[in-house]
C-alpha cells in the first residue's frame, strides 16, 4: 500500500511539512541529479472548518497538486550559466514550492523502514518551478 494520504492529510493542519517528511524517511538512498528537484506532493488538510474531505479530494491533491516540500536538490539546480540566469533565486531543502503538475514526474520514494510502498513525489527541472511559497494552503 502507498503512503496513507488520509493520514497525511489528518496531520497536515498542524504542519503541512511534517507528515511528508516522515513518510518521506531517511533519503540517503537517493541522489538527485543534474538540475532536478525532489518535491513531496502536498496534501490538504482533511479538515476545512468542521467538514472532513472525501477521499476523492484527498487523492486529487495528488494528481493535481500544485505544491511541493522540496526534499532534495539537485548539484546543478538554480545555476546560471550561459544559456539561463535565475537572478539570484535559489530553492533549499524545505522550502515550499508551486509548479505545473504536467511539468513534473510523478514518482513514489520509499523508506527502506517503514512498511508502504511509497510517498507521492514529483521530480522536476528548476525552470519550471513557478514560485517559492511560505505557506503551501495559500495555492489551489
Amino acid at each position: 500500500m502507498r503512503v496513507n494520504l488520509r493520514e497525511i492529510a489528518e496531520v497536515a493542519g498542524f504542519d503541512p511539512a511534517k507528515p511528508l517528511w516522515e513518510a518521506a524517511g531517511d533519503l540517503g538512498d537517493y541522489v538527485v541529479c543534474h538540475n532536478l528537484i525532489l518535491v513531496a506532493t502536498y496534501i490538504a488538510p482533511e479538515k476545512v472548518g468542521s467538514i472532513i474531505m472525501p477521499d476523492r479530494k484527498i487523492d486529487e491533491d495528488r494528481f493535481q497538486g500544485k505544491v511541493g516540500l522540496v526534499l532534495k536538490v539537485g548539484p546543478q539546480a538554480f545555476r546560471d550559466d550561459g544559456s539561463r540566469s535565475y537572478g539570484g533565486i535559489h530553492v533549499r531543502r524545505g522550502d515550499w514550492v508551486m509548479y505545473r503538475p504536467s511539468d513534473a514526474m510523478e514518482v513514489f520514494i520509499r523508506d527502506r523502514r517503514k512498511i508502504n510502498d511509497g510517498l507521492s513525489c514529483r521530480l522536476i527541472e528548476d525552470v519550471f518551478i513557478k514560485m517559492v511559497v511560505k505557506d503551501p494552503s495559500l495555492i489551489y
